[in-house]
């Protein structure tokens, strides 16, 4: 049953709740709030809060700087008491301008924006994030240092994997906030972490993958443990992918599947993965927007570099697994943790959108091994941050799908982060160089 104001106020009530946060997601994906003290609780639910944007990049400027903050009232909920020691509830907030319209460079609204799109086509998209992360230590201070919590590997358990009790914090302060949890392990790297949720429509997931972050960091802060969604914080380890497995529906049934193709795979869903494949170098901007993103995405560390399809093979940038019926989908393999949900799962979907409109060729599967293959005969994925940014400037349906302000503002965001990357000298660098 969705939430309706008087509900809201009833357990606002019921919980002895004394502080509000309106969350919001900046470009980058960084999770923002905006406290209120409970008294202003009639105020924020008539739209009434608000804030000053002008220090939050992809917002506004200082003379435009007046935005509130509409709270989705299906996103209320009280934290638990291991998220907040104050009786506190949350809300996730749309961002709207003074005149009452949306904000165009709210990612939330970007991402709303292209599901509008597929369901002018007649459609509806769930999609499964895989999010990793790593645990390190703490010191004295409190600061992180470069220390793994453990050093288990894939499915190792106790005594390796010292990560157990952490991860079932997190499962039970996610379950409180009403996931529906499914698994949770030790990665392949060292102090490396999977937690699995359970799949829902594009917004709710992007929703569900900020929160999630949020409460892994809390959860680590509590066991003395620092967590990181850095996509490569170990040189010579696998790095933290978030794997995105998208699955499409018309009228009830899955658009991806066909009983009678000798694979079960749809053409409908060959033209959804053709989109994103033509798309590839300039979505990896978004999926992978660091410049530490690029050192993930190298061969041997089972991080896609192909730009290609597969049933099975984890070399390429798409799988399909061997579910079918409901279950029929794909996984985009090459986003990483450190990418904003909404803008990944936004340019996802007007990507395979356009495959579809166009009838796109995916192609025959791949059944190489693609590290193994030399050579150019299989398209890659750009080598770092700047070639990324310079497929997007020329991807004219990308840069519609994130629009004018927001690709405007999120390319000079990152050309400025590749600038800064390109003036530092690395230890490597002294290493390698000094005695030249």
């Amino acid at each position: 049953m969705a939430n309706t104001k008087e509900l809201i106020k009833k357990e606002v009530e019921e919980h002895g709740v004394e502080f509000i946060l309106l969350e919001f997601t900046d470009m980058l994906g960084y999770t923002k709030n905006v406290e209120l003290p409970v008294e202003e609780l009639n105020n924020i639910l008539e739209n009434e809060a608000m804030f000053d944007s002008s220090s939050i990049v992809g917002f506004s400027d200082i003379q435009e700087s007046d935005m509130y903050l509409y709270p989705d009232l299906d996103t209320f909920k009280v934290l638990p008491s291991i998220v907040s020691e104050e009786p506190t509830a949350r809300f996730i907030c749309d961002i709207y301008k003074p005149d009452g319209t949306p904000f165009e460079g709210d990612p939330r609204y970007i991402l709303k924006r292209a599901m509008q799109e597929a369901e002018n086509m007649g459609y509806t998209i769930n999609v499964g994030p895989e999010p990793e992360f790593f645990l390190f230590k703490l010191n004295e201070e409190g600061y992180p240092i470069r220390k793994m919590n453990d050093r288990g590997g894939y499915f190792d358990a106790s005594p390796k994997d010292k990560g157990d009790s952490v991860r079932r914090d997190i499962v039970r302060t996610l379950k409180k906030f009403g996931f529906q949890m499914e698994a949770s392990h030790h990665e392949v790297a060292q102090g490396q972490h999977e937690i699995n949720f359970r799949f829902d429509d594009m917004l709710k997931t992007a929703d569900n993958i900020q929160t999630f972050k949020s409460v892994v960091k809390d959860v680590a802060t509590n066991h003395d443990y620092h967590a990181t969604f850095m996509p490569k914080p170990i040189s010579g380890e696998n790095g933290s992918g978030m794997h995105a497995h998208l699955s499409l529906f018309q009228n009830g049934e899955s658009a991806f599947y066909d009983e009678t193709a000798e694979d079960g795979v749809s053409e409908t869903m060959k033209q959804f993965m053709a989109g994103i494949l033509k798309h590839a170098n300039a979505i990896a901007a978004i999926t992978n927007p660091s410049v530490n993103s690029y050192k993930r995405l190298v061969p041997g560390y089972e991080a896609p570099v192909s730009v290609a399809w597969s049933h099975s093979n984890r070399s390429c940038m798409i799988r399909v697994p061997n579910t079918r019926g409901l279950g029929t989908r794909f996984e985009v393999r090459n986003p990483d943790p450190s990418a904003n949900p909404y803008l990944t799962l936004a340019v996802l979907i007007q990507a395979g959108l356009e495959g579809i409109r166009k009838g796109m060729d995916a192609g025959e599967a791949e059944t190489r091994n693609l590290y193994e293959v030399e050579d150019d005969s299989v398209p890659t994925l750009p080598t770092n941050l700047k070639e990324a940014i310079t497929a997007l400037q020329k991807d004219e349906l990308l840069m519609n799908a994130l629009g004018e302000h927001t690709s405007c503002v999120f390319i000079k965001e990152k050309e400025a982060e590749w600038s800064e990357y390109s003036l530092q000298v690395s230890k490597w660098e002294m290493d390698k160089y000094m005695h030249n």
